[in-house]
């Protein structure tokens, strides 16, 4: 797996942050105490730190995250899995999405997360690992996603995606917070860490050499999914469930590379301050 880039650099997570906390370019200059010419310089991709010190506090974001990110200091320590569990990542329009896939080694019965632009590669997994998938679980619904879908069903698995989110396609199941699914000696619990989009789901997955939170789009390495349905909604289940994980617990976010609770709570501008 080639190194993926972050998702977002540290002008989209000025950016989220603005909009989540509803402030006009003039309103976030008067609130950080800049210019509108500083502002629109660091908006527009320069490092400026005093600025970038301000503007932290002024949208509740870690200054010292902030700053690393934007001189490109940090990236995350990738956790190895032996076994059981693999990650593709895969190219829809002008960006990459990721996609998952879990197994029990004894048994080999698989589960898939999201379906990526392009399905083939999981189902070349599950093939050369001789898997039967018996799950395909959506974090949510957006079209990069789950794409294809219909590819990845054609399997005979079950298609399962939150009731306030269902998945679009026929004989698909809906699950509720904290329902529970097993795959040999692996465990499955769902955490509906929604705001991103009204159903968005996180897998909690124990079993694995590591925990593992497969989370969709509800958080990136050095950020978090934008709010398109709340953003407060988005903050505060991130904190309140992700972050309550166990400190080992590895995150497989829906872009970018995979990362763990203890490099966020020290590297996420979002959550280092409050984690």
């Amino acid at each position: 797996m080639p190194r993926i880039p972050l998702e977002d650099n540290f002008t989209d997570i000025i950016g989220k942050a603005q909009r989540g906390l509803q402030l006009t370019d003039d309103a976030l200059a008067a609130k950080a105490g800049v210019s509108l010419d500083e502002l629109k310089a660091v908006k527009g991709g320069e490092i400026r730190d005093h600025v970038l010190r301000l503007l932290a506090k002024a949208l509740q974001l870690e200054r010292n995250a902030l700053l690393a990110l934007a001189r490109r200091e940090w990236y995350p320590e990738q956790p190895l899995f032996p076994r059981g569990f693999a990650m593709f990542n895969t190219v829809h329009e002008d960006m990459t999405v990721n996609a998952y896939l879990v197994w029990d080694t004894k048994t080999g019965q698989a589960a898939a997360f999201d379906t990526g632009a392009d399905a083939q590669p999981i189902l070349d997994t599950i093939a050369a690992e001789k898997l039967r998938l018996r799950y395909i679980f959506l974090t949510h619904t957006h079209d990069d996603h789950v794409a294809d879908l219909p590819k990845l069903a054609s399997t005979g698995a079950e298609v399962w995606a939150s009731e306030l989110e269902p998945a679009p396609h026929p004989g698909a199941r809906t699950f509720q917070e904290n329902a529970h699914f097993h795959l040999g000696e692996l465990s499955i619990k769902t955490l509906f860490t929604w705001g991103h989009s009204p159903g968005q789901t996180s897998f909690y997955i124990t079993g694995l050499s590591w925990p593992l939170a497969i989370v969709g789009d509800s958080l990136f390495s050095g950020s978090m999914g934008g709010g398109i349905v709340s953003y407060d909604a988005q903050y505060r289940n991130n904190r309140t469930k992700l972050f309550k994980l166990p400190q080992d617990t590895v995150f497989a976010c829906g872009h970018g590379p995979l990362t763990t609770l203890k490099q966020e709570k020290k590297h996420n501008p979002f959550f280092a301050r409050s984690a």
